[in-house]
């Protein structure tokens, strides 16, 4: 079963920047499609950067698009989430996966932008 961590999350001021990394194990990382979503609180998720499985075409959110930037390693089997320029409405935690998703997600990892 393929196993998908994230990590990088904190806490950080407004304007802020932080790095979300997302490691893929059990899985032929390299020939998916993959993204990133986040959820606030009370919201739905939602799909914000997207990534093709060469790393060369990339697709973002409004909400974010200027800011984060989504990037990859195949060799390492890792997929990161540059954030820049962090908002308060920012705040969610983040997941990945691929797309579609697979039947499971990770823990997540939580980004609070606040003073």
């Amino acid at each position: 079963q393929v196993q998908l961590v994230e990590s990088g999350g904190g806490l950080v001021q407004p304007g802020g920047s932080l790095t979300l990394s997302c490691a893929v194990s059990g899985s032929i990382f390299r020939i998916y499609f993959m993204a990133w979503y986040r959820q606030a609180p009370g919201k739905q998720r939602e799909m914000v950067a997207t990534i093709t499985s060469d790393g060369i075409t990339k697709n973002y959110a409004d909400s974010v698009k200027g800011r984060f930037t989504v990037s990859r390693d195949n060799a390492k089997n890792t997929m990161y989430l540059q954030m820049n320029s962090l908002k308060s409405e920012d705040t969610a935690v983040y997941y990945c996966n691929r797309i579609p998703p697979f039947g499971n997600w990770g823990q997540g990892t939580l980004v609070t932008v606040s003073e």
